[in-house]
């Protein structure tokens, strides 16, 4: 159980990256912009990839009604991913070391991944409606109207994953540092999980 142990923890503190490196990133391409613009989301907030993206970006979604990219204090999310993140490196690394220990089961490896996994299904949902609501949530006296062949108003939601062609943009949306690192993360707690079961099936004390 110690490598079990070990591998848990590490596991759990790579979720600190998050504080450092972006959890997703945003690219919108156009022939006007050689280079393109980029907003990099964090779990305490947005910010551009280069100095003004973040102006330049407004700037055209003022044309189209779009709100502007909000602030840290304008989402809740921004004051509560942080602390979620930090409660699960804590949970985390106090369970690998009672793991090395041997004070608990190799299963409570598994419950913090399944755990950290129900949250970030409900992260990925409160993000896809931020989209929905930022691409959708028109201001109809907007300079710019375009509407679908069927008369109603276009949508400009970015893709939750992925790329899509919104009017004469190309925009493409991935995770970023942050979010791999998390993915390794978790996928290292499940390795824990397998070498706890394991170390626990043989028949000598490990």
């Amino acid at each position: 159980m110690k490598k079990a142990g070990i591998i848990m923890i590490v596991g759990a503190l790579l979720l600190l990256g998050l504080f450092k490196f972006p959890l997703w990133n945003i690219m919108l391409g156009a022939p006007q912009y050689p280079e393109p613009l980029g907003m990099n989301i964090y779990i305490h907030g947005i910010e551009g990839v280069e100095e003004f993206d973040l102006q330049n970006i407004d700037g055209l979604n003022h044309y189209i009604g779009m709100k502007t990219i909000p602030k840290a204090e304008d989402m809740w999310e921004f004051s509560v991913f942080p602390i979620v993140i930090v409660f699960m490196v804590v949970l985390g690394t106090v369970i690998g070391l009672l793991g090395y220990f041997q004070k608990l089961n190799y299963k409570y490896f598994l419950g913090w991944f399944l755990l950290m996994s129900v949250l970030g299904i409900l992260g990925i949902y409160d993000f896809n409606n931020w989209l929905i609501d930022y691409g959708s949530n028109l201001d109809p006296n907007a300079i710019i109207k375009v509407t679908n062949p069927d008369g109603s108003p276009m949508s400009y939601k970015p893709p939750l994953i992925g790329y899509q062609k919104l009017l004469n943009f190309d925009v493409d949306s991935w995770p970023h540092l942050g979010g791999y690192l998390m993915f390794i993360g978790m996928t290292l707690t499940l390795v824990a999980f397998w070498a706890g079961r394991k170390a626990s099936l043989k028949p000598t004390t490990q």
